[in-house]
C-alpha cells in the first residue's frame, strides 16, 4: 500500500512539474529552445498516431483489465515484471558507480526470485531491502550527457536520443528475450497491458487538465528524468533560490 501511494505522489508531483514547464514556455520568447525539441512537428505526428491506438484500442483493453482482474493480481504481475527487467537495474547500478546498491538490488533480485515464486511476491521490500529504478539513460545522464533532443517513438511515447539507447539494453538483459517459446508472445503483451493499465489515471488526469496534451507530456517527461538522473534531489529545484531571506539560527527570514 505504501509503495502505491508513493508511486502515486511522484504521477501527480511529475504533473505539477509540467504545468510549470509550460508556464515557464509560454512566459518566454526562444521559440522551442528551451523545450530542445527540434524534430517537434514529426513528434506530433508519431505522438498523434500512438494517441489514436491508445484511444481506439490499447485504453480500452487496459480498462477492461483493470475492471476483471483482481487488484491483488495486478500488484502480483506488476511484480513479476519489475523482477523480470531487475538485471538492467543492477547493471546499471554498477555502471553509475553506485556500488552497495547494486549488491544490494543483487539481493533483492534474490530474494523475490526464490522465496517470492519468480517475482510475484515482492518480499523484498517487506524485508527491508528497497526497490530502485536505474537505467542506460539515467547512467547516460550520470557519465554528463544531455538528452540531446527530445524524441516522441512510436508505441512507446516520450523519449530522448540519451534514453533511446535502453531499450536495446533493457531488452537484452530481460531473460525473456532468450526464451524461444509461444508463451512468451503472450507474456509479452501481457506485461505491456499491465504497464499501460497502471497509468490510466495519470492520463486521465492530463487529459482533463492540459490545454495541450502533447505539451504537457513533454514536458512531464522531461523533468521526471532530471529527476530520475539525481535520484530526486536535481539542482535548482529546491525553493530557496526563489525566496529572499537570511537564515538566522537555522530559520529562513524573509525579507
Amino acid at each position: 500500500m505504501h509503495k502505491e501511494n508513493n508511486e502515486r505522489q511522484q504521477r501527480f508531483l511529475f504533473l505539477a512539474l509540467a504545468f510549470a514547464g509550460i508556464l515557464t514556455g509560454c512566459a518566454t520568447t526562444n521559440g522551442g529552445n528551451e523545450n530542445n525539441d527540434p524534430a517537434e512537428p514529426g513528434n506530433r505526428v508519431v505522438y498523434d498516431i500512438n494517441e489514436n491506438l491508445d484511444k481506439y484500442f490499447i485504453k480500452p483493453v487496459a480498462e477492461k483489465y483493470v475492471e476483471y482482474t483482481p487488484k491483488f493480481m495486478r500488484t502480483g504481475i506488476t511484480n513479476f515484471y519489475d523482477n523480470l527487467t531487475y538485471p538492467n537495474v543492477i547493471l546499471n547500478d554498477f555502471l553509475q558507480g553506485k556500488v552497495k546498491q547494486g549488491f544490494s538490488d543483487l539481493g533483492r533480485l534474490t530474494i523475490n526470485t526464490v522465496c517470492g515464486v519468480g517475482g510475484f511476491f515482492d518480499l523484498a521490500t517487506k524485508w527491508g531491502v528497497p526497490r530502485h529504478y536505474e537505467d542506460f539513460g539515467q547512467t547516460l545522464g550520470v557519465w554528463g550527457m544531455g538528452e540531446v533532443a527530445y524524441l516522441v517513438l512510436p508505441l512507446k511515447g516520450p523519449n530522448s536520443v540519451r534514453d533511446a539507447p535502453d531499450l536495446a539494453t533493457s531488452t537484452l538483459i530481460n531473460p525473456l528475450f532468450y526464451i524461444v517459446s509461444p508463451v512468451t508472445i503472450p507474456v509479452g503483451i501481457l506485461g505491456a497491458l499491465n504497464e499501460r493499465a497502471k497509468h490510466l489515471e495519470t492520463t486521465r488526469l492530463r487529459d482533463e487538465a492540459a490545454l495541450d496534451p502533447y505539451t504537457f507530456t513533454r514536458e512531464a517527461y522531461r523533468q521526471k528524468r532530471i529527476n530520475d538522473i539525481y535520484d530526486g534531489n536535481p539542482p535548482g529545484q529546491g525553493l530557496d533560490e526563489f525566496i529572499e531571506g537570511k537564515e538566522e539560527n537555522g530559520v529562513l527570514i524573509v525579507e
